[in-house]
Formats: structure tokens, sequence, C-alpha cells
């Protein structure tokens, strides 16, 4: 087990074990990319991230604002959802906050991380180091995300 799941895992088991974390594998972020196994992949890049660029920071924090970012609870791409569905982006993140307040009791910068890792959808940029490192590393999984779904797209309408 790597230096990084060992803090993960050190920081945020309770989060990792918790009845609702572990429902969100079965929905779908980016690709085929589960919200568990995104939030897992923005935590383990959060914590590489603050060490390759010498930040220091909370890192219990980081680890669990960056497991609960996406804590929403729903398919965002069910088209039931109605506004939500067009406007996920921007309320997502109020969204997770409250679910997570729910279950979990949360510092000032758990709270930003949350509430603030869409920035700059969200207006309001983050306040604390931790909040803007896990934006970062949402922004770059997500698109890695989707860019291994556009590849696998290109090379399905490649081989017709």
């Amino acid at each position: 087990m790597s230096r990084v799941d060992d803090a993960i895992k050190k920081d945020g088991m309770d989060i990792l074990l918790s009845k609702h974390h572990k429902s969100t594998k079965n929905d779908i972020q980016h690709g085929n990319m589960s919200v568990r196994q995104h939030t897992i992949s923005v935590a383990r890049h959060s914590v590489m991230f603050s060490e390759m660029l010498g930040i220091h920071c909370d890192r219990r924090a980081l680890v669990r604002g960056a497991l609960l970012h996406d804590f929403f609870l729903y398919d965002w791409h069910d088209k039931e959802h109605g506004n939500i569905f067009r406007l996920h982006g921007i309320h997502h993140p109020g969204i997770a906050l409250r679910n997570a307040e729910h279950e979990f009791t949360l510092s000032e910068k758990e709270r930003d991380i949350i509430k603030k890792h869409m920035w700059p959808l969200t207006v309001v940029p983050p306040t604390c180091r931790e909040a803007w490192i896990v934006s970062m590393a949402d922004k770059y999984c997500s698109l890695m995300e989707t860019i291994r779904l556009h590849r696998k797209n290109c090379r399905r309408h490649q081989n017709r």
C-alpha cells in the first residue's frame, strides 16, 4: 500500500466505510468512473499535489474534503432531476455540503473545500489552500476521466 493511500485511510476511514459514501460506487461521475472512485482519486491527487508542490496544509482536512466534495448522493445524469440535471455543476457543492454535515462533523476547512471546489462556477473563491488544492485536483481528475471517455469513443467510431 502506498504512503498516499495510507494517509487517505488514516484520515478518511470513517467516510470510506460509511453507507452513503459506499453507495456512490453505483453512480457514474465521468465516463465509466463512479463518484466513489472519482472522490478517492481526487483525494490521492490532492495529497500528491500538495507534496509535489511543497504546500504545507492540513492533510486531514484535505483528504476528508476531497472524499466528500461530491457527496451529493444522486445520479446527476438522470434527467428526472430537472433543474439539478442542467445546473448540476453550480448546485451540487451546496447539496454535497448539506449531506456531509448531516453525516459527519466537519471543520471549517472541510466545509470550504466541499462548498467551493467548483470555483469559478460557484463564484466565491476558496479561502484556504486545502480548498484550492482539491479544486485543482478535481479539475485534473475530471479532465483525465473525460479524455479517457473521449478516446474510447473515438476508437469505437474508428472501428466501424
